[in-house]
């Protein structure tokens, strides 16, 4: 079985990880709604088993939460995967999702990269100091920390991946249609190939 077991603690975060590629149960628990439903739809989608606990300082914000699952995610995946072997290694996959489509292409390289283009246009405004700044909440997670999610995930995992959202204008939907992309992306590349072999011209990933 392709399991990871990762427990990550800090003084920000304890994050406490089980995922199997092969599938299993789906049981997760950050503390931020929102965010548990991407991780449940990125399960279920992928086909992955995913049981994941996180305390996280949210008295302070999402981010080091957001940012901290990713990092250890990444590091689940990069493990449960071994030395890549045998694997189909690409997988792409557009997801719409009423107004917006979300699109991903993964290349399980060993070589970690990310591409975003995406950005989410319901703003809540606040006042800092004597300026106004503006960010895209939904619920209690803050949609800008979408890309930092993915960029932790990728640099951990050793994973190339590239996410669009070409259009869209609810930033529900453009997000979760990010998500669901990006598990049947790497559902695809994580199959195994008819021939068992390493799909490099290197011999390696």
């Amino acid at each position: 079985m392709r399991t990871s077991c990762i427990e990550r603690n800090t003084k920000e975060t304890q994050i406490s990880l089980l995922l199997n590629l092969d599938g299993g149960d789906c049981e997760v628990d950050t503390g931020i709604g929102f965010f548990d439903h991407m991780l449940t739809a990125f399960s279920v989608h992928g086909g992955f088993g995913l049981k994941l606990t996180c305390r996280g300082d949210l008295n302070v914000d999402c981010h080091h939460t957001i940012e901290d699952v990713g990092i250890a995610l990444g590091k689940a995946f990069s493990e449960a995967l071994g030395d890549k072997g045998g694997i189909m290694r690409y997988g792409s996959f557009f997801i719409p999702m009423d107004e917006a489509l979300g699109f991903c292409a993964a290349d399980i390289s060993g070589r970690p990269f990310l591409v975003f283009e995406a950005s989410f246009p319901e703003e809540r405004p606040f006042l800092v100091f004597q300026g106004t700044f503006t960010n895209a909440m939904i619920g209690q997670y803050d949609a800008c920390l979408t890309e930092e999610f993915f960029r932790a995930f990728a640099v951990n995992s050793g994973i190339t991946l590239h996410l669009r959202v070409p259009y869209g204008s609810n930033s529900h939907h453009m997000t979760e249609a990010l998500f669901k992309a990006f598990a049947h992306a790497l559902k695809i590349a994580v199959q195994k190939n008819a021939t068992g072999e390493t799909l490099s011209t290197k011999g390696v990933l």
